[in-house]
Formats: C-alpha cells, sequence, structure tokens
C-alpha cells in the first residue's frame, strides 16, 4: 500500500456563530475524504475570528440584533431560510428560530483554543455549531459551554475553571487581530501551510483541488 504523504496542515478561521462556517466544515470533512483518496494525510487547527467584536459580553437579543443588522424582521427571515436550506444541502438541520441571544464569542473561542490543547478540537467546533444553530444552545452562557465542551471529551470542571479565569483570552484576541492584519474579512477562511487560499463555504470537489494545487506550489518552492 502507498504511503500516505503529508500534505501538513490546513487552518480554519472562523467563529462560532457563522452558520457558513458549519456548513464549510460539511464541505471540508469531504474534501479531506477526496485528499484521503489520494493518499494525503492532512491536520486541520481552528482559529478565532469575532464576527461582531464590539458585541457586548452579555450578548444582544437576536431579533433585535438581526433586524438592526439586515433592516426588518422579515429580511431577517428570508435569510434565515436560505440559511436553513442550504444548511440542509450538507445533511444539516438547522432551526435558527431557537436562538434567542446573539452571542459574544469570546468564551467559545477560548474552549475552541482549550480543546486544541486537549486534543479534541474538532469534536468540540462541532458540538458548539451543532448546539447553536441546531438547538439554539446560548454559547455565550459559561455553563452551556461548558456542557458542549464535555460532549465533545472535555472536563466540564476544567471548563468551568478555565473559563473563570483570563486563560487564553489574550491569544484569542491576537489570532482575531492576526487574521485581520492578513486582510481577511469573512470567514470562514482557509490556509494551507500558513497561506490563505480561500474564503467562503465552497463546494468540497473544489477545496480538495485548491488545496491539492497549493500544495505542489509549495513543495516545487521549497524544492
Amino acid at each position: 500500500m502507498d504511503q500516505a504523504h503529508p500534505i501538513g496542515r490546513i487552518d480554519v478561521i472562523s467563529d462560532a456563530i457563522c452558520p457558513w462556517c458549519y456548513i464549510g466544515k460539511r464541505h471540508l470533512e469531504r474534501a479531506l475524504d477526496i485528499l484521503a483518496e489520494h493518499h494525503c494525510k492532512i491536520a486541520v487547527a481552528w482559529h478565532p475570528f469575532q464576527l461582531n467584536p464590539d458585541m457586548p459580553a452579555e450578548g444582544v437579543e437576536r431579533e433585535k440584533y438581526r433586524i438592526a443588522k439586515f433592516g426588518g424582521l422579515e429580511r431577517s427571515r428570508q435569510i434565515d431560510q436560505r440559511l436553513t436550506e442550504a444548511a440542509a444541502h450538507v445533511g444539516l438541520e438547522f432551526h435558527l428560530e431557537k436562538i434567542v441571544r446573539t452571542p459574544n464569542t469570546i468564551n467559545a473561542h477560548r474552549l475552541i483554543r482549550f480543546a486544541g490543547q486537549k486534543g479534541v478540537q474538532d469534536a468540540v467546533v462541532e458540538e458548539l455549531f451543532e448546539g447553536y444553530f441546531c438547538k439554539g444552545a446560548d454559547i455565550g452562557d459559561s455553563k452551556i459551554l461548558a456542557d458542549l465542551g464535555a460532549e465533545g471529551g472535555l472536563d466540564r470542571a476544567e471548563v468551568l475553571a478555565m473559563l473563570a479565569s483570563d486563560q487564553g483570552r489574550k491569544e484569542v484576541l491576537a489570532g482575531d487581530q492576526m487574521a485581520r492584519n492578513a486582510g481577511i474579512q469573512g470567514v470562514p477562511s482557509f490556509a494551507l501551510q500558513g497561506h490563505v487560499l480561500f474564503s467562503g463555504a465552497v463546494p468540497a470537489e473544489e477545496m480538495a483541488s485548491s488545496f491539492r494545487r497549493a500544495w505542489d506550489i509549495l513543495k516545487n518552492r521549497a524544492a
């Protein structure tokens, strides 16, 4: 059997309240399967970006936030319907009507960072996305974050202790600023070996092709 070729690392810059990031995660998972069929090993790491960096720590009522953002409740509902349909195409069942508050996501990003240190980052990211978009979980609430972290394989008490401290806050804010300094304005954004390739929930086949082309270019440069 051929040896799997180590292609390196994909970095995903995302926010836990970005619906296209969850949809993009499903496309990425399929892209990874395609790469594996070509004997390419790959690692994935998730990095912070705040869609609402000025969001109050307690968050805001979602309906109020959406009206302010989109200019009216009807417009907001139309967008939610399109998002729900797009999610269904990748096997996700969104229930956006269950979301009561749009949260500040710094603590969610701190949880994702903590999960990365514990080796369960992808599982915790999945729980956050599913909790928020499918179940309406308030991912600005520390107890709910601890519950979701535990579902993803973390120790609940350790998560609560981490969130009660300032652990990871400086690093999350620095990561967010780093993404902005790199010119990233929207998420999800995807990078290979530190080189940002594209943004958006592009189809899996296109993702896999972009990663393979980029890897070939990088490999040739290093030769």
